[in-house]
């Protein structure tokens, strides 16, 4: 069978999608490059996504925790394993792996 425009445009958005992940940033950073990598997902400006933290932080939502959620669940550029991935196999007793 031949393939059909769907499967094309479907592995196009899949290839795309394979390289683009969440991880904190390196080059954009104020921190520790969580909203640089959020913003650079999105392709929208880091201090837009700076200012959401400070305003839902400043609104009694608790920007700050989200924050070091995110900074435990994101890897950094240029590593495999998250921050909390890390700690895990610490805690585990297993050697840690980039």
């Amino acid at each position: 069978m031949g393939k059909t425009a769907a499967d094309g445009q479907a592995e196009d958005m899949n290839d795309r999608l394979q390289g683009k992940r969440f991880r904190r940033s390196n080059d954009n950073r104020f921190l520790a490059g969580v909203c640089g990598g959020i913003a650079d997902y999105f392709g929208i400006d880091a201090n837009i996504v700076r200012l959401v933290f400070v305003v839902l932080t400043v609104l009694g939502f608790s920007g700050v925790f989200v924050y070091v959620l995110a900074l435990l669940i994101m890897p950094a550029e240029g590593e495999r394993h998250s921050l909390l991935e890390q700690i895990i196999r610490n805690f585990q007793g297993k050697p840690g792996q980039n």
